[in-house]
């Protein structure tokens, strides 16, 4: 009978460190400017409550983190029209940009190897006085 061990535990901040340094992070003006050009599609995965009170990105495709997974995978039945192939450059984007890292690194596991996140998330797109629109 083979033995098999577990890694052994990391810290939230570790696995942060860890995945980002495979990711390709991207700062607010390159998500704008990258967005504009349809060189990426921005994917705001806060919650509710939080769009409600500062706002939306103006084209960007609203899905709840517990959704993206489904929402994004190109084979997936309950995928988003924008989901469009693997090679779709997705820039996910929570409130500060931590949630976005894990979220950007599940999608990587599904294939789409362009996937990353936003540095700094939202308020940093906020402070950089990007667009934003009020609902």
């Amino acid at each position: 009978m083979a033995v098999t061990t577990s890694p052994p535990p990391i810290s939230i901040d570790e696995l942060l460190e860890r995945v980002r340094s495979g990711l390709d992070r991207v700062t607010a003006d390159e998500a704008y400017e990258a967005a504009k050009s349809d060189a990426a599609l921005l994917v705001d995965i806060r919650y509710a409550a939080l769009r409600e009170r500062d706002g939306l990105i103006p084209g960007a495709l609203v899905v709840e983190r517990n959704e993206l997974e489904w929402r994004l995978d190109p084979w997936g039945s309950h995928r988003a029209a924008e989901a469009t192939g693997h090679d779709l450059r997705a820039v996910v984007i929570c409130n500060e940009g931590y949630a976005s890292t894990l979220a950007a690194d599940s999608l990587r596991r599904l294939g789409l190897h362009r996937a990353t996140d936003l540095i700094g998330g939202f308020q940093a797109w906020r402070t950089a006085g990007l667009p934003v629109h009020r609902p």
